[in-house]
């Protein structure tokens, strides 16, 4: 019997398919708790809280694979679109989700 050899991970088979950290931000000074839900959560908010900076701005980096995620802020307990997406797609409840779309990594030359 041949021992096949141990599996590489598959970013190390697929470099352009490994996670890569997205910065996500939204401008609320007067906000308490700011947290965003989406695809890559499972619409939970409380999976990923921003940061408060001084600036009024709050703050989340997300380790994401390539790809493309509905999302949305969730201020204070009110869902919130944002204002800063590029582009938006309709939800099912009325409104609009944000849409971010993570690159795949254009470092990795295959073949």
């Amino acid at each position: 019997m041949k021992l096949s050899q141990p599996i590489q991970p598959i970013a190390d088979r697929f470099p352009a398919l490994e996670e890569r950290e997205v910065a996500l931000s939204f401008y609320a000074p007067g906000a308490r708790v700011v947290q965003v839900a989406g695809g890559f959560n499972d619409w939970r908010p409380e999976a990923n809280p921003l940061e408060h900076a001084e600036s009024g701005e709050w703050l989340a980096r997300l380790l994401l694979r390539p790809g493309q995620y509905q999302y949305r802020f969730v201020v204070d307990g009110v869902w919130t679109d944002d204002p800063q997406a590029a582009r938006s797609a309709a939800n099912p409840y009325g409104g609009l989700n944000s849409v971010l779309t993570v690159e795949l990594d254009d470092r990795a030359d295959l073949l």
